[in-house]
């Protein structure tokens, strides 16, 4: 299957024995693929991983999404749509999903509305049942409407949050914030860095091989990207 690689930058703090991931640099869409997690059926993570226990920091990503304030989410899109999905998400539209998650295709979308002239808010409604009734004026809603596709949309367009300048921060459990000077220092801080000197970058390339494994590791770990990036500490 061709993968469509993305790239993050690590901050990695080499001491030994144990080096670990003290936070990356993400853009757009690693987050948009990060986020779009939540949003996989659980039948397609079995399918995926097997019938493994939930346990890990995955929620990190629920919470972040919960936190994320407005000015970095998609004009239009509701984060609702991935904490409480009901359809593919719009995190998981994007074109860095990996996993190949379930979408209706074009032909199977159809909606119909209310094709009469005097309730003019009869035309408001829309159902995906033909010929059910129409809230307002009662009457059959039989009129075919015409579904507009998203595929015109640039990538920069899709997902759920924010890209063009915007960088966030990924930490190591996955909880993702818009990522600043001060943050990044407090969170230096935070995770006790003993020698800033040990600190060193390191670019790494997220494809699908990496994509499991860092949905797996999320169900399983509270140190997901050392676990994926560097290898399981001991």
């Amino acid at each position: 299957m061709a993968a469509t690689l993305i790239t993050m930058k690590l901050l990695v703090d080499s001491c030994p024995p144990c080096p670990r991931v003290v936070f990356a640099e993400a853009h757009k869409d690693a987050v948009d693929f990060l986020f779009s997690l939540l949003a996989i059926p659980s039948g397609k993570v079995l399918k995926q991983l097997g019938n493994e226990s939930m346990v890990g920091c995955i929620g990190n990503l629920y919470t972040s999404i919960e936190k994320l304030d407005e000015p970095y989410v998609q004009p239009g899109v509701a984060k609702d749509a991935i904490l409480t999905p009901t359809v593919l998400s719009p995190a998981a539209k994007s074109n860095r999903s990996f996993f190949r998650l379930p979408e209706l295709s074009p032909s199977m979308k159809r909606f119909f509305g209310w094709g009469g002239y005097a309730y003019s808010s009869s035309r408001n409604y829309v159902t995906e049942e033909r010929g059910a009734q129409c809230p307002m004026c009662g009457s059959q809603m039989f009129g075919d409407s015409q579904y507009v596709s998203s595929e015109h949309l640039t990538q920069e367009a899709k997902g759920l949050v924010q890209g063009g300048m915007v960088t966030y921060t990924v930490t190591d459990d996955l909880k993702i914030f818009p990522m600043s000077n001060i943050s990044s220092i407090a969170l230096i801080n935070t995770v006790a860095v003993r020698d800033l000197g040990a600190l060193q970058e390191r670019t790494v390339q997220l494809g699908y091989k990496e994509g499991v494994e860092i949905l797996k590791t999320s169900l399983q770990s509270k140190t997901v990207l050392t676990d994926v990036f560097l290898g399981k500490k001991t």
